[in-house]
């Protein structure tokens, strides 16, 4: 079943020359704006139930006007939203709260507005004040709180009863590392009972942890809609283009799969391979076997420096190891045009059984805020299996050593 719909969504603020004219406007007289200001338009998407969608773009895109918009805060200039269930939001930090309150009295204030029965706040009240951990801070007033104990409120406010839709901004980048996981693990189970998630983040690995699809918007449209780490790509590549000139193109890998290049050009990388400790190329590899990463590199400008850098992301998209020469103090400073190199990177697999995604690089610098020479996303893809080990969890292999002594 679809729990939300959006259709031919839009936001607009008229403009006036003078705010008196505004003002007028109120009133009812005939005063026209100087022009309309449109925030977001034409937006169309859809969210079926236990589904979750990440939302991506950068400051100014519209993203906090949409879910003001989702959430019913303000109203659409065209356009209309169909919600066929329960919601719940956590948008900016301490919306809503009056902070001479103390946090116990902003939650049942608030959860009455939210449409809770005065007996139904009383009981969820025990639950909310024990996953918050204030303590004694919990019946003081909420102007004494720091912004990561707001978060704390906000949130567990929010989730203290299951939603069918879950709305969350950027606000829990606010709360501290253990809230953080403590956070996503509520959020996490709430999935599972079946509740769909819309979440605003800039953090991949977040996003793709716990969102299958993503919407980019891009200055105030829809981009791009579909499997978040595509979305994420291209995301990527847009901040490129506008950092700097850039082109992309599509070449094909060794696994004869698409991949996607992007940078100005000036190096390129021409070909990537992985070997086993026999030195055979391969597409597999054992857990904890030696391996090699072989990547052959060919320059088309003089450059002041060569920085190749690589990245290792599960199937999640979540990032495993990543590192890079000038960190291991191999830059290549003064390079001649149409030189070639072969960079040798050799590790062990100490990776968990699953298949695994190397994301590689050319830049000048330690970091790529320069600017890519050449970066491609999906540039090998490789497998991890465990034929040897000891049965084990997790996503990395740590050969332990227990010993046990009887201590009676």
């Amino acid at each position: 079943m679809t729990l939300l719909k959006v259709e031919n969504l839009g936001k607009a603020y008229d403009i006036y020359s003078y705010e008196v004219l505004r003002i007028g406007k109120w009133f009812g007289l005939p005063f026209k704006p100087v022009k309309q200001e449109w925030i977001l338009r034409n937006l169309s998407f859809a969210i079926e139930d236990s589904e979750s969608i990440a939302i991506i773009g950068g400051n100014g895109a519209g993203k906090s006007t949409l879910l003001k918009l989702l959430t019913g805060i303000i109203t659409p200039t065209e356009g209309r939203i169909i919600c066929n269930g329960s919601v719940a939001a956590i948008l900016e930090l301490g919306t809503g709260f009056n902070f001479e309150l103390t946090a116990r009295q902003n939650i049942v204030f608030a959860s009455q507005l939210m449409g809770m029965a005065k007996d139904e706040i009383y009981n969820y009240l025990p639950e909310i004040e024990e996953f918050c951990e204030l303590g004694e801070y919990f019946n003081a007033p909420m102007r004494t709180y720091s912004s990561g104990m707001q978060m704390r409120v906000a949130f567990a406010l929010a989730t203290a009863k299951r939603p069918d839709l879950l709305i969350v901004d950027e606000a829990l980048a606010v709360g501290d590392t253990y809230f953080q996981h403590k956070s996503f693990q509520k959020i996490k189970s709430f999935q599972e009972q079946g509740s769909a998630l819309l979440f605003v983040s800039h953090d991949r690995n977040q996003a793709q942890a716990i969102c299958k699809r993503a919407i980019l918007i891009n200055d105030g449209n829809i981009a791009l809609c579909g499997k978040t780490e595509e979305v994420f790509d291209y995301y990527s590549s847009l901040i490129e283009q506008k950092e700097k000139d850039k082109h992309i193109e599509v070449k094909t890998s060794l696994n004869n799969k698409l991949r996607k290049s992007i940078g100005t050009g000036q190096a390129k990388i021409q070909t990537l391979s992985l070997y086993n400790q026999n030195n055979v190329e391969v597409d597999s590899v054992e857990v904890g076997e030696p391996i090699s990463l072989r990547a052959t590199v060919k320059t088309f400008a003089k450059l002041d420096s060569l920085v190749l850098g690589f990245k290792i992301k599960d199937k999640m998209g979540q990032l495993m190891y990543g590192t890079n020469t000038c960190h291991t103090d191999q830059v290549l400073a003064n390079v001649n045009e149409n030189c070639e190199y072969e960079f040798a990177i050799t590790f062990p697999a100490n990776f968990g059984e699953g298949s695994y995604a190397i994301q590689i690089a050319l830049h000048d610098s330690a970091t790529s805020l320069g600017g890519y020479y050449d970066h491609i996303e999906y540039a090998l893809i490789f497998q991890v299996i465990n034929a040897g080990k000891k049965a084990f969890i997790g996503g990395c292999w740590l050969e332990p050593t227990i010993k046990i002594n009887t201590l009676a």
